[in-house]
């Protein structure tokens, strides 16, 4: 491991926290892709399991800001394990109603409690921040590791869940979502040492996350940015099975989330320059930009090398994000900060799929590779029209350039 990497591990109990999460992580790449793989396995309905995933994404968009919202208030420990229990009975239930045959209403009584599932990767990069908040280039470096750990998150998750529930038992995938959740949740919830303070009298404690400054422009963006994901999934799958080779989709996505996860290692170990609104505008141009080869490619191994170069712009602009959500929210705030860029994501996703989806069905796969790069211009379009919004206060870029440890004693950017 570099240098970089050795150095924000130094402080005891960062190891511990950062495997925890990447433990409790794997549902969000495992259970949706579970739930839809379970329920078109024993129903043989797949409007039934598309409509069931896409209330599980509605479900995470209305809850999950909220469950960050009380950890800033109240503290991790008291509230992810309540939330994790939550999670883990709607998902059993959901098992146990398909499996016995229930009405579907019953089915779609239950997924709406699986919306509480902890955005176990905000806690997690609250925990760096509360450690390096001094030190912006050990949180960069930090936020640079979480986000290639998304990426094998995302490269071993669908695998993992899709050929159990084929291999095993229709239910296995989504289970193990839930014993990795529960294992995650148990670790990271029992390392007090590192856990942030909880902020239950800030005088930011009534004001959502969503108020402060450039947080509605970064959801925004994140909602294209999730569009361009949901969307190159879809397609590549639809595309692989055009040309009879539809098990080879699992590899073409592999090679995508495998040029993230390089870029984002390769991404920590450099000393980032000029301002985190103008590095993050680059990394969202740069992201629009790749969408082009995928549209003009005519075969799988191309298609791989496309989503590969595409997907180098992915990590670095997530761990730009990240720390612009750390420069424009309060302390108070920053768990439901942090959450509302992976609601967004859900959101787009939920949109891009179904999108891809019927562009496909009417113009075939090629074509479908137009929603993603028509998601990216609009992502762009958004960064750039609320670029004034983007900008920290000025204090808060002295913090980032190394010219002093201090934050504004409110944090309100």
């Amino acid at each position: 491991m570099s240098s970089p990497y050795r150095a924000i591990f130094s402080v005891p109990g960062t190891r511990a926290f950062s495997a925890a999460g990447l433990v409790g992580r794997m549902p969000l790449s495992m259970l949706g892709i579970g739930i839809v793989t379970m329920v078109s396995q024993l129903t043989g309905r797949y409007g039934l399991a598309g409509a069931l995933s896409a209330e599980l994404a509605l479900s995470a968009a209305v809850c999950g800001p909220q469950v960050s919202r009380l950890v800033d208030r109240l503290g991790q420990r008291r509230v992810l394990r309540p939330a994790c229990a939550v999670t883990v009975l709607s998902v059993v239930s959901l098992l146990v109603a398909v499996r016995t045959g229930a009405p579907e209403w019953v089915y779609f009584g239950c997924v709406p409690g699986t919306g509480f599932t902890p955005s176990v990767g905000a806690m997690v990069r609250a925990r760096w921040t509360e450690l390096y908040r001094g030190s912006p280039e050990r949180l960069h470096t930090a936020y640079a590791l979480e986000s290639s750990l998304d990426e094998v998150v995302f490269m071993v998750g669908p695998v993992l869940s899709i050929g159990l529930c084929t291999a095993w038992f229709a239910e296995a995938g989504p289970l193990l979502a839930a014993v990795f959740l529960t294992a995650g949740v148990l670790l990271l919830s029992a390392q007090r040492g590192t856990e942030p303070p909880p902020h239950p009298r800030d005088r930011a404690a009534g004001r959502s996350a969503l108020g402060f400054r450039g947080v509605p422009v970064l959801a925004g963006v994140f909602v294209g940015t999730g569009t361009i994901f949901g969307a190159v999934e879809v397609t590549t799958v639809a595309f692989a099975d055009e040309r009879g080779h539809k098990a080879l989709a699992s590899l073409v996505l592999a090679a995508y989330a495998l040029g993230s996860c390089l870029a984002g290692l390769a991404f920590g170990l450099l000393r980032p320059r000029g301002t985190i609104t103008g590095r993050f505008l680059l990394g969202i141009s740069l992201m629009a930009v790749s969408m082009i080869p995928p549209l003009l490619v005519g075969n799988l191994w191309l298609l791989a090398g496309a989503l590969f170069l595409n997907g180098l712009t992915i990590a670095p602009t997530m761990v730009t994000a990240m720390g612009l959500v750390e420069q424009l929210v309060p302390r108070a705030r920053l768990t439901e900060g942090i959450t509302w860029t992976s609601t967004g994501l859900a959101v787009g996703i939920a949109a891009g799929a179904a999108l891809a989806g019927r562009v496909i069905d009417s113009r075939g796969a090629s074509a479908a590779f137009a929603v993603p790069a028509s998601a990216a211009v609009v992502a762009v379009a958004v960064a750039f029209l609320g670029y004034r919004r983007l900008r920290p206060a000025p204090e808060r870029e002295e913090y980032e350039d190394g010219r002093t440890g201090q934050h504004s004693r409110e944090g309100v950017a």
